[in-house]
Order: C-alpha cells, then sequence, then structure tokens
C-alpha cells in the first residue's frame, strides 16, 4: 500500500463515513447478511407501493353497486370506466392493466387491509411493509427471502432514492435511484472496493453496488440507442434524467431500465418500487388521474421490456389502506380503510375478482365512512409468496408474517 493510499484508510473512512460517500457516488449500499437462494426457474416477483393510500373505489369503480355514484357524486367513475363486468369496471388510465385482465393476465382484489392499521400514514406504511406488529426491524420481502432453500443466489432490487423497509432486513439488496448517474470512470469507486476488498460486510456490500451501477449504465446505453425523441445524440445521462418526471414517457422508461435489471442472467429477482403521490385530500380526480397514468405507463414498460420473462413475473400493486366512501368538501377524499389491490403478470391462473365484496350500503361500511375490509392482505402476500416463489408455509405463518394462522394464503392465484 502507497503512503498515499495508507493516508487515504487512515483517514477517516469508518463504515459509516463510506456509507455517505457511496451515496455520494450514486451507490446505494445495503449490507445485511448473506444472499438468498432460489430455487430452479428465477421467477421474478415485483411489489409496487403507491404511497399515500391510493383510492380503491376509483381504481376499480363498483359501478354495480347502486350505493357507489350517490357516494362519490362527482367523483363517481360510471361512464367512463373501462368496462370488466356487470359488477366492476376500471379506472380510465389504467388500460394496460384493464388490457392484462382482458388477456386473464391481471385479477384485482376490491376490499383489502393489513389488520388494524389505522389511519396515519406512517404507521399504516410500516405496518403494510414489517407486518410483525410492532416490529419494525425488517420487511417481510426481506423474511421470505431469507427463508428461500437452496438453488441460486436471488437477488433484490429497490427504486428509488431510499430502500423501503418491505426490502430490509437479514439478506443483502441493492437498490438504485433513477435520475442520478455515476462516472464509471471514476478512480474513487474502485479504490474504495479495493480497500475493503477482504472486509466481510463492506466488501461483498460495495461489489453489490457497483454492480447494480454497471447494470444501471448498459440499461441506461440501451435505452439511449433505441431512443429517437430528439435531435441531439442520445445519451445515458439524459435518458436517465428522463426518468424523471411524472410524464407517461418517464414512467415507460423506468419500467423498461427496470426490466432491464431483471432480465440479466444475474440481475434482479425479487424488485421493490415506490411511487408517492396517492394522498387526494383534495381535488382527487386530477391528481389521481395522472398518478394512475404514470403507474399504468411503468407496468406497460415493464412488461414490454421483460418480454418472454413476463411469463414467469408476478407483480402486485398495493397501498397502504383506503379512502372514504364519501366526498369531503374539497372535491377529494380522506383516510379510510379498505383499498384495491393489483395482480399481474403472465403465468396468473384465470379467475375473477380476488376475496368478497363487501357493498357500499350504508349499514356497511366500517364506522360508518370506509369500504369495509373482507380480505387480509397477508393473505394475498402469502398466496403469491407460496405458489410463485415456493416459500414454505410454516415460514409464511411464522418468520415471515408472525402469528399470522389465522390469514390463510390464498392459493390457486398463479
Amino acid at each position: 500500500m502507497t503512503s498515499s493510499t495508507q493516508a487515504f484508510a487512515s483517514s477517516a473512512l469508518s463504515r459509516r463515513r463510506l456509507l455517505a460517500a457511496g451515496a455520494g457516488l450514486g451507490l446505494a449500499l445495503q449490507m445485511w447478511g448473506p444472499r438468498a437462494l432460489a430455487a430452479p426457474g428465477r421467477r421474478k416477483f415485483v411489489l409496487v407501493i403507491l404511497r399515500g393510500a391510493a383510492d380503491g373505489l376509483s381504481i376499480t369503480p363498483p359501478v354495480g353497486d347502486r350505493a357507489y355514484a350517490p357516494l362519490r357524486r362527482d367523483l363517481a367513475i360510471t361512464e367512463v370506466a373501462l368496462p370488466l363486468d356487470g359488477d366492476f369496471g376500471m379506472h380510465p388510465e389504467l388500460k394496460t392493466v384493464h388490457r392484462l385482465i382482458g388477456v386473464g393476465q391481471g385479477r384485482f382484489a376490491p376490499a383489502v387491509a393489513m389488520p388494524a392499521a389505522g389511519r396515519s400514514h406512517f404507521e399504516a406504511q410500516d405496518h403494510l411493509e414489517a407486518a410483525a406488529g410492532d416490529d419494525v426491524s425488517s420487511g417481510w420481502l426481506n423474511r421470505a427471502m431469507a427463508s428461500l432453500g437452496r438453488g441460486a443466489p436471488v437477488e433484490g432490487l429497490s427504486v428509488g432514492p431510499v430502500a423501503p423497509l418491505v426490502l430490509r432486513g437479514p439478506v443483502a439488496t441493492s437498490s438504485w435511484s433513477p435520475g442520478r448517474a455515476v462516472e464509471t470512470a471514476a478512480r474513487l469507486p474502485m479504490l474504495v472496493q479495493d480497500l475493503y476488498a477482504d472486509d466481510p460486510l463492506l466488501g461483498p456490500a460495495l461489489a453489490r453496488g457497483l454492480k447494480t451501477e454497471v447494470l444501471a449504465q448498459a440499461n441506461l446505453a440501451r435505452l439511449a440507442a433505441d431512443s429517437a425523441d430528439t435531435p441531439e445524440a442520445p445519451n445515458a445521462p439524459r435518458v436517465s434524467r428522463g426518468m424523471l418526471g411524472d410524464s407517461r414517457e418517464a414512467a415507460t422508461r423506468l419500467g423498461d431500465a427496470v426490466a432491464g435489471f431483471m432480465r440479466e442472467e444475474s440481475g434482479a429477482d425479487v424488485v421493490a418500487i415506490s411511487l408517492d403521490g396517492f394522498d387526494t385530500h383534495a381535488n382527487q380526480a386530477g391528481a389521481l388521474s395522472r398518478r394512475l397514468a404514470y403507474l399504468d405507463s411503468l407496468l406497460g414498460g415493464l412488461q414490454s421490456g421483460l418480454g418472454q420473462g413476463w411469463g414467469e413475473t408476478v407483480v402486485l400493486v398495493v397501498t397502504e389502506f383506503g379512502r372514504t366512501a364519501r366526498v369531503n368538501g374539497t372535491l377529494g377524499t380522506d383516510h379510510g380503510t379498505a383499498s384495491t389491490a393489483l395482480l399481474l403478470g403472465g403465468g396468473l391462473k384465470p379467475g375473477g375478482i380476488i376475496g368478497d365484496w363487501p357493498t357500499l350500503q350504508e349499514a356497511r361500511l366500517f364506522e360508518n365512512r370506509d369500504l369495509a375490509s373482507t380480505t387480509d392482505l397477508r393473505s394475498l402476500f402469502k398466496g403469491v409468496l407460496a405458489d410463485h416463489m415456493d416459500v414454505d408455509r410454516r415460514a409464511l405463518d411464522t418468520t415471515i408474517f408472525p402469528d399470522s394462522a389465522k390469514a390463510p394464503p390464498i392459493l390457486g392465484l398463479v
């Protein structure tokens, strides 16, 4: 080691400072334990969390429920709803989801919630992602990865500026934040990796972060090569910035980029994506339409980007709780209880809605204000993990979702 390198090493690259340095380089380093192992087949699972409490009564409007239009008044989505059956429609911005349901690659649960989630965003999101009572030290998706038996390594990836709780825990995962880029020729990342190559904690984490960045740059270069939307020569940084914002084009590019991570031979098997902006207390119609259009385009980009891999992929879209059945005084809705969950993928078994519909009759509303829950979200999570990822039933009831035996898995979905 040279004197300059010794000075660099002894100055201060403590583990905490190294994490800060990694963040500055665009690397997100999550340093929990070893990698999980998967069974053959490389099945893929994507969890999309709609933060802010997405309104299920607008995502899948119950057009056949006679109480719906009087409760929702100006926010009722009836004639413009995309047709599903006589009982439910689909929000007009969810064209991709509607198409997938039409070809048997999509289903929905119209009245789901976590038990005792409350109506606080932060507490309910912790409850949704940890699913372990008051213990928020790890997320259920990470614990599910930890329970997998022998096989090829399972790679986990979160997409966004902060790794969500659901993917934190004993299994090492990676994260990627769109719009940030690392100068791949920079010497510092390589130097730091060399310095900590023998560190049992930081060495693997740095290698994983750099690998994620290499995959990101490769995906951006591919998207740049395919781009013809500007007269200038396309480049990866411009494409990366093009994933920012709320447009359908940005969402489609993001979905395609995530698919690029998943297509690689050693790419992501489990992905968690967080989307904000679903807390619609005022002027809900326009705000929700924009966010659902973004979600729909992201899902479309993901499906098209995966190609044949879509047949081995399951996507689950959830939110922390629903919204009130009645409209408030500012043409919005307030924090509620049950909402809609979307289940998509090329390998789904055909079927109708998941769970029962409680109706919106006044006597059936929860606390005289909310759509009541008929399906425990943990049952939906368990069913997907058991059928699609071959997670052990005992582990589902104990370590992954502690004390949840009374919420049996909904099997036969995949």
